[in-house]
């Protein structure tokens, strides 16, 4: 009772804020008092009016005090499964104590005589709901004039704390709509025959990976993919390979969050994988003319991709919710990744209760982020230390995810990134080479089939790429030129002069004859 009657304060103070901006301004407060007593009177002549309302309003979306405590009641007696009448509702009112702050008995009767017919109670209770969207943006509004104000506010928290009420009044008064079966069924063919026109069977967003979107048909939107791995492992090599993949061959928005690492680091990590320089060169710029060269021709795709990089560090599960709802309007993002998530924090609302419960927290609302903006949402997780401590081959399995069996519970795939030369596995089971392999291992797929798929790992530039694709390893190439070597800084080529005659033809990886060989 006593958190109800807080609840009821706080209400009465937020109205009377309003009240008093709209006097100084001149104007009467949005309001739609004679809906709001047609709906209510509705509620209480027919049961279906209940039902057809109850979602759309909560005791806050009407002006009228008197009538917060009668739709309080209303919305008590029908989690109950009560009845819902004049009588009914009198009488719960005046065992609440609450009966004389709602109008008396006589208030109450009079509320049914404003129906006319109840056919279009949900229209008015939507119009309801509008007006009280209005009175709290322009309760927010004078919040945020009077903190501007205030020159002993932080202006990032002023920002902070408008942006986060801004959040909560759309999230508080706006719901997702209930699809009959038939519209659920038109959607899912017209995206089974959308799937059909693919000719690579990619219904969902590519990772440029060819095994794996073969195995997963692409990250599927609103799904969750937790992708695991212990140290050293490769996780932001290969979520910044895929996300380099999707938004510079794809041309599909992504975004990157990464809690670990600043945008520069991470984008100097892009450029060596993309210009196929070591990162060691980029970090001690100790570059020559010709990879200076190399290094702007190869970059000109990846400088103009759309790919969007937040690297605030320990951002809160509601920072994130709000800046990728804002990254969707206004850049259409079809995919985001977090690096990672248990650096995340479940901020002061959702932050109370242990680690592991945060991090379950922190899980579900990933889960819904995607869901919502209807995007694949790739969280990068770490493992147990018990992967280091067990025998064998160390390959990763589910209980060895770290802190919470919520992420296992709540992501559509979980996969990990596994390295067996890095265990000293030079060799798999069919005698195949482990060198320079990084295996992607499908260890949960709600809806598909579980594999393995092999991809390569180029170390010297932090990059995975296909296992068939032609890498360009420094000890093959780099080792090949020689100071006479002419680079195309138009076709990013160097032109090799042949060493035919060349005493040393067997340190020669290329065709010997006067060759242009891509870099």
């Amino acid at each position: 009772m006593d958190n109800q009657q807080g609840k009821k304060r706080t209400a009465a103070n937020r109205t009377n804020r309003v009240n008093n901006i709209s006097a100084e301004l001149g104007k009467i407060p949005p309001q739609a008092v004679d809906l709001e007593m047609a709906v209510l009177g509705a509620m209480m002549l027919e049961r279906n009016a209940v039902t057809d309302t109850i979602d759309i309003l909560s005791n806050d979306s009407f002006y009228d005090p008197k009538h917060q405590y009668i739709f309080g009641v209303v919305k008590q007696l029908f989690s109950t499964s009560k009845p819902v009448d004049i009588l009914t509702v009198t009488d719960q009112l005046k065992k609440n104590g609450e009966l004389e702050a709602a109008g008396g008995a006589a208030y109450i009767s009079q509320l049914t005589s404003k129906v006319v017919s109840t056919a279009n109670v949900e229209y008015h209770a939507r119009v309801i709901s509008e007006k009280h969207i209005k009175r709290e943006l322009i309760r927010m509004s004078s919040e945020v004039i009077k903190s501007a104000y205030d020159e002993t506010n932080d202006v990032f928290d002023v920002l902070n704390q408008a942006e986060g009420d801004l959040f909560a009044i759309a999230e508080n008064n706006t719901g997702r709509a209930i699809d009959d079966m038939q519209n659920v069924v038109r959607e899912a063919i017209e995206e089974i025959e959308k799937a059909s026109q693919n000719s690579d069977g990619i219904s969902g967003i590519p990772t440029g990976f060819v095994s794996l979107d073969k195995l997963t048909s692409g990250w599927q939107r609103s799904d969750m993919i937790v992708i695991a791995a212990r140290p050293a492992m490769g996780k932001t090599a290969f979520v910044l390979s895929m996300a380099r993949n999707t938004a510079v061959d794809h041309n599909k928005a992504v975004a990157i969050f990464s809690l670990e690492m600043s945008s520069v680091q991470l984008v100097k990590r892009l450029i060596a994988s993309e210009a196929r320089l070591p990162a060691e060169k980029l970090r001690k710029g100790d570059l020559k003319d010709h990879e200076f060269q190399q290094l702007h021709t190869r970059i000109s795709r990846l400088a103009t991709s759309p790919i969007y990089i937040d690297d605030t560090p320990g951002i809160s599960i509601f920072d994130l919710r709000a800046k990728c709802r804002r990254l969707k309007m206004q850049h259409n993002i079809e995919m985001v990744v977090i690096d990672y998530l248990q650096l995340m924090t479940a901020g002061s609302s959702r932050g109370s209760g242990n680690r592991e419960q945060e991090i379950s927290s922190i899980s579900r609302s990933i889960k819904e982020i995607a869901k919502e903006l209807n995007i694949p949402i790739i969280a990068l997780s770490q493992l147990s230390r018990s992967v280091e401590q067990r025998g064998g081959d160390k390959r990763p399995v589910l209980s060895d995810l770290r802190e919470s069996g919520a992420i296992e519970q709540d992501a559509d795939i979980v996969s990990f990134i596994y390295r067996p030369e890095y265990y000293g596995f030079i060799q798999d089971e069919e005698g195949n080479s482990n060198q320079g392999v990084g295996e992607i291992i499908i260890a949960k797929h709600r809806n598909g089939a579980l594999n393995t798929v092999r991809l390569r790992f180029v170390p010297e530039y932090a990059r995975f790429e296909n296992i068939d694709s032609f890498s360009d390893e420094p000890s093959t190439i780099q080792s090949s030129l020689n100071a006479n070597s002419d680079f195309d800084s138009e076709a990013g080529t160097y032109t090799v002069q042949s060493k035919m005659n060349s005493l040393d033809d067997d340190s020669l990886d290329f065709d010997p004859s006067d060759s242009e060989t891509p870099f």
